[in-house]
């Protein structure tokens, strides 16, 4: 009894899945499965760190295009950085705050800049 998958909907915690069979008479039939959880992934703070050697135009650079800021937001979070020697650039799963991270580390070396940005739990 193997048919093609026509329609999803839901009502309430229960998934139905509506089957259309092969045979002749187009019947449909009404399989229930239990709704699966997802859980959430856990959130990770990627954070840059203060150097004296770093320009601010490169910090500025780097969080428009690793992590596209807006060029105000941007400012707002070198000066953070600039003033308190960290500043959070944003929250995200864990593959995609560790790919970020080590853009800024590749744009950095590139340029031979030693920013370091960091990944914490958040």
């Amino acid at each position: 009894m193997r048919g093609a998958i026509a329609q999803v909907g839901f009502y309430a915690n229960l998934r139905y899945t509506f089957v259309i069979m092969p045979y002749a008479s187009d019947d449909i039939e009404l399989v229930r499965k239990k709704r699966e959880k997802v859980k959430e992934p856990e959130e990770y703070r990627v954070i840059l760190l203060n150097d004296d050697f770093t320009t601010m135009e490169f910090v500025v650079e780097v969080l428009i295009s690793v992590f596209h800021k807006a060029e105000e937001d941007a400012v707002r979070i070198m000066m953070d950085v600039h003033q308190r020697g960290r500043g959070t650039v944003g929250v995200y799963p864990y593959d995609i705050a560790h790919t970020r991270a080590n853009q800024v580390h590749a744009m950095a070396r590139k340029l031979e800049f030693p920013l370091k940005c960091i990944v914490e739990k958040a």
